[in-house]
């Protein structure tokens, strides 16, 4: 089978060159409603040309409408779906589980590919997605080949993977640092990249959250899936036509070239990774330094305030950029050669080999022998990719129309689209009647900068006269002017939400029964136990059964080892259970428990509610990084109950890439806590079965704000941190009576909105 090498395309001069050097798709997104907001983006008409430019050469779009949408903007998503299905897009990438289920209703027409923002990281979570209409998944960048080999053969389900480009720390989708810190979501398009940023902790000042840049080269051969997928929505069309055009000839048996590897790192690279592809992989974050380098060009052999003298290992040329790694500084200094000398003569170049002297400019860093020098922007690579592009206003996605024409001694009328247009005239009998309908033919297929596409032409002359071209051309723009295209808009159809009921219930999360030792347990409506793979069935034996929910953790690599465990719960009456990912739906039974579902599977709209049940759910919880509004109106469009997080230890990220300093082969394993800083704030990353997970020192508390939601449970948890148990009586008690404690942040529940 065919694999499809699929183009990332952030403007449309990024979408000409990745069909232009043999992407079989692009992906790109509109002026809504992208993970990539600060992209440049498509406008409707940029996407009209485009998919219809692509369409002529047999090749796809897909369109990312891939953040989470608040219940007020569900009426500007329709629009964006009208947009998608106008102009007949190949498939849509979609993260929130309300755009699936609108689609599904909605849009048919439209295929459903399941975004990596939807963390699709085993086997069970894509067969649950594939139930639910989705005909591909994204999955999951941090697998490895087997992992992959087993999700891809899932029969009659496509498959999508990353081959290059950027990594996030985190998984996919369940990173809320950036929103819970700054209130500019990634989940929302807007992250703010605090991964990147330099923390101090136990090996110092260093980037420990900073990923290298994925680049599988010729592994891609080996992948098993449908399409491989090349990051860069936020990248250059050069970039894209170079990486593009890389893959593209060892995918086509060309094998890898290392002057065109060597481009790409001078246009734009961090150092590459293969990333967990073969395995589990420590070498995968940049600690030292953040950003583009460039190309490796060679050592500084001399340097003062004025100049540095170099024997570059590749061509360099004034006005071509250049960085330098300076010790103690986040990013390397860069700068454009603007004086270059070779053996004391100014010159335009250097060939490599040569001695280069290249003169810094004004306020230059301190510099000395030694230091790594890279070429990062060259005149010379900037004109190695060239490409084509259509004319303006060439292709368009048309709409097919039939039209009839009549025409009498007294008479011509067109009719066609519902529209009909008729001229009065004296026409003479035509000298060869035949050659008539050729030429109606011909006027009506000039369709112009019209919507239209002439499909059918029915041509009546039973007189048997002739019509001048002027006529014709008068009776065409008549017609074509009267038509209007089919639009298609989605009306929402809102189901009542659901009666609420009563007083609020209160429930408790732990996944450390010691947490909970001095609650009185009567208290609470409902306990929630996370559970482990080696949880011991004793320990939950001790809980009172008619209250207890069981809850499986969101990520889960290794969904197998659960196996013993939940088929024993099963068998002792165990009903009631939480996911907080996709494969708990593919894991748990379908019937005959009582399923909730946890944050981690946002429920931002009343349709991702309304999704949820369809997939089971008697219960949903609202997102942590909701405002109060935003809340209130979740809970207005619910059509299931609702439970709030009161208070939590938030997971800021959840990462399979280790931060311990020690090699794995050394590794105990177990639980470590590390303390990190920046700006001021204290942070503590949870280091436990070769996962990561970052969390604020101060756990998100909302009690005060709570009494104003009218959700239909409120949850405490006491979860991965170990609570001394008169602390967690005391956190309890105090939430209860809807107050805060102290030592807290509120994330964005008294932002105006989330970003």
């Amino acid at each position: 089978m065919k694999k499809e090498l699929l183009a990332p395309a952030g403007d449309l001069e990024a979408g000409y060159a990745a069909l232009y050097y043999g992407a079989d798709a692009v992906y790109l997104g509109l002026q809504h409603f992208s993970a990539r907001a600060t992209a440049a983006n498509f406008t409707p008409e940029a996407l009209n040309e485009f998919t219809a430019y692509a369409h002529s050469l047999g090749r796809k779009v897909f369109v990312a409408v891939n953040t989470l949408v608040q219940e007020d903007e569900l009426d500007g998503l329709l629009k964006t779906l009208d947009i998608c299905s106008k102009y007949k897009v190949d498939a849509i990438i979609i993260q929130d589980l309300g755009v699936a289920e609108i689609v599904r209703k909605l849009y048919p027409e439209l295929e459903m590919h399941a975004s990596t923002q939807m963390a699709v990281h085993n086997k069970e979570g894509a067969l649950a997605l594939k139930k639910f209409g989705f005909s591909r998944v994204v999955l999951a960048r941090e697998l490895t080949l087997p992992e992959i080999e087993e999700i891809a053969a899932i029969p009659d389900l496509e498959t999508e993977a990353f081959i290059h480009g950027a990594l996030c720390y985190s998984y996919s989708g369940i990173c809320l640092f950036s929103s819970l810190e700054s209130g500019k979501s990634a989940n929302r398009g807007k992250c703010l990249y605090p991964c990147r940023a330099v923390f101090g902790g136990e090996d110092g000042e260093k980037h420990y959250f900073s990923m290298k840049d994925m680049a599988l080269q010729k592994d891609v051969l080996k992948m098993p899936v449908t399409s491989l997928k090349i990051e860069g929505r936020k990248k250059t069309a050069l970039y894209v036509a170079a990486v593009t055009d890389y893959y593209r000839r060892i995918l086509d048996g060309k094998g890898e070239d290392s002057k065109r590897e060597e481009n790409i790192k001078q246009i734009f690279s961090r150092p590459w990774t293969r990333f967990h592809f073969n395995g589990k992989n420590k070498e995968v974050i940049d600690r030292d330094f953040v950003g583009h380098r460039g190309l490796w060009a060679g050592r500084t052999e001399q340097a003062d305030k004025r100049r540095i003298v170099v024997r570059p290992r590749y061509k360099i040329a004034r006005h071509d950029g250049i960085q330098i790694d300076v010790p103690g500084e986040e990013k390397p200094f860069g700068f454009s050669v603007q004086e270059l000398r070779v053996n004391g003569k100014r010159v335009f170049e250097c060939n490599p080999g040569n001695t280069a002297e290249i003169f810094l400019p004004p306020k230059a860093p301190s510099l000395r022998r030694g230091m790594d020098v890279y070429l990062a922007s060259s005149s010379e690579v900037k004109g190695a990719y060239p490409y084509s592009r259509p004319k303006p206003g060439e292709f368009k996605c048309r709409q097919n129309i039939s039209v009839s024409v009549e025409v009498t001694a007294g008479e011509i009328c067109a009719s066609g689209g519902g529209e009909r247009v008729c001229l009065n005239g004296v026409f003479e009998p035509a000298k060869d009647v035949s050659k008539m309908e050729e030429t109606v033919k011909k006027v009506f297929d000039k369709t112009g900068d019209t919507d239209f596409n002439l499909e059918k032409l029915t041509f009546e002359n039973p007189d048997g006269v002739f019509v001048p071209v002027s006529v014709l051309n008068e009776l065409r723009r008549g017609l074509y002017g009267k038509i209007r295209p089919e639009e298609k808009k989605g009306v929402l159809q809102r189901n009542p939400a659901v009666v609420k009921s009563g007083e609020p219930r209160w429930c408790i999360k732990t996944d450390r029964p010691e947490n909970l030792a001095e609650i009185d347990l009567a208290e609470a409506a409902e306990i929630v136990f996370l559970l482990a793979p080696d949880t011991s069935l004793d320990v939950v034996r001790k809980f009172p059964k008619n209250k207890l929910r069981l809850a499986l953790p969101t990520v889960c690599r290794h969904p197998q080892r659960f196996r013993p465990l939940v088929d024993k719960l099963l068998e002792e009456g165990y009903r009631k259970w939480e996911i907080g990912n996709y494969w708990g739906c593919g894991f748990l039974p379908e019937t005959g428990i009582d399923l909730s579902f946890d944050a981690p599977l946002y429920m931002f709209n009343g349709e991702a509610v309304r999704a949820a049940a369809s997939l089971g759910a008697g219960r949903v919880t609202l997102p942590v990084e909701g405002t109060e509004n935003h809340l209130k109106e979740i809970c207005s469009a619910a059509v299931l109950p609702v439970t709030m997080i009161v208070y939590q230890d938030v997971p800021l990220f959840t990462s399979a890439d280790c931060i311990r300093t020690n090699p794995c082969s050394k590794c105990q394993r177990g639980e470590k806590w590390l303390t990190l800083t920046r700006n001021g704030v204290r942070y503590e990353a949870l280091s436990r079965d070769c996962q990561i997970m970052l969390f604020d020192r101060r756990p998100l508390c909302l009690a005060v704000e709570a009494g104003n939601i009218p959700a239909d449970y409120y949850r405490v948890d006491f979860c991965y941190r170990r609570y001394p148990a008169g602390e967690a009586k005391r956190i309890w008690d105090s939430v209860r009576r809807f107050e805060d404690v102290s030592g807290i942040n509120k994330g964005n529940i008294d932002r105006p909105a989330l970003l």
